[in-house]
């Protein structure tokens, strides 16, 4: 599925902004569940409830996302024309409500990924699909890497701009215009860190948090040491999905803008298991994929994951019967 990029919308940066703030979100109706997790915490999921013995599909957000982030409000709607369930899990703290534990997300969080996909799948007996947008993506992957097998309770996935190099994406993140989306996410982490530090004093070193400039800096001192990484570097390195590509088994579209501000497609892995295709269109930016005529539209990246489930039931579908046991 070609994406048509418009030419009134030139460039990774512009169609990285304009369809996050400028094209209008289709309302949703959503139903929250808050569950309860082991480390006595808790994690909020807003559903979109579709007709029953239809698909359900999960879609893990990015970086300071949530269930309104425009590709969110995107796909459920498409979801809710087909009839079709959604629902939408908030990583720690991002629900609007702080978290309770001493940690909050990372992008190799396939631990967190596990627990809800499984409880997912044992209330949802149909076809249950798996999509991740930039930092859930890269965590939906790492999850599909590391369970091999194990994974394919669900029937497919799909990640989108996800940062398949965490280094070389900081990198990029840290210099030049691309420092205006770093200034954005620690606008809203380091106040979540200063209340994390409220109820846990002495979980880090406030001083250095204020300091941070970069992500390189934060990640050193909340998101590496939170989460059981040594330090950023390492953080980075063992939480990249680049690393377990060739070990999925599901079938997986990833999709990546070769513009993408966040990761370069120079630094765009080339090969990947038989199960995974990777799809990197020259244009469309970081989660934007903006369509049609000005003033634009936001259907056509839920339509492209959309047509990729499809792809794989219907492949599905005509595949040989397993021959009968001979009586």
């Amino acid at each position: 599925m070609h994406y048509p990029s418009p030419i009134w919308l030139p460039g990774g940066h512009l169609q990285t902004i304009y369809p996050a703030t400028c094209i209008a979100k289709p309302p949703v109706a959503y139903r929250r569940e808050r569950w309860h997790s082991a480390d006595g915490d808790f994690v909020d999921l807003d559903f979109v409830d579709g007709q029953p013995g239809r698909p359900l599909v999960v879609l893990f957000h990015g970086l300071e996302g949530s269930s309104n982030s425009h590709y969110a409000r995107g796909l459920m709607a498409a979801l809710g024309a087909r009839g079709w369930s959604g629902v939408v899990p908030h990583f720690r703290g991002c629900s609007g409500e702080a978290n309770l534990a001493p940690r909050f997300y990372h992008s190799g969080d396939a631990g967190e990924i596990d627990w809800i996909l499984r409880a997912l799948r044992a209330r949802h007996q149909g076809v249950l699909y798996a999509a991740g947008v930039s930092l859930g993506g890269n965590a939906l992957l790492r999850w599909l890497g590391e369970s091999g097998h194990g994974a394919e309770f669900i029937d497919a996935a799909c990640a989108v701009s996800a940062p398949l190099d965490l280094a070389r994406g900081g990198e990029a993140l840290s210099s030049g215009f691309n420092l205006l989306y770093t200034r954005m996410f620690l606008q809203t982490l380091k106040p979540k860190c200063l209340a994390k530090l409220e109820q846990f004093p002495g979980l880090f070193d406030r001083a250095a948090l204020l300091a941070a400039r970069d992500l390189y800096a934060f990640d050193n001192v909340i998101t590496a040491p939170l989460h059981g990484y040594r330090d950023t570097d390492d953080y980075w390195h063992r939480a990249s999905a680049r690393h377990v590509l060739h070990d999925i088994t599901v079938p997986t579209l990833v999709l990546n803008a070769r513009n993408d501000p966040f990761l370069p497609g120079i630094h765009l892995p080339t090969s990947a298991s038989s199960a995974v295709t990777l799809e990197y269109p020259e244009q469309g930016g970081h989660v934007g994929f903006a369509a049609g005529r000005f003033p634009g539209r936001i259907d056509w990246l839920p339509q492209r994951i959309l047509g990729h489930f499809d792809a794989v039931a219907n492949s599905r579908a005509l595949e040989p019967a397993e021959p009968c046991d001979a009586a």
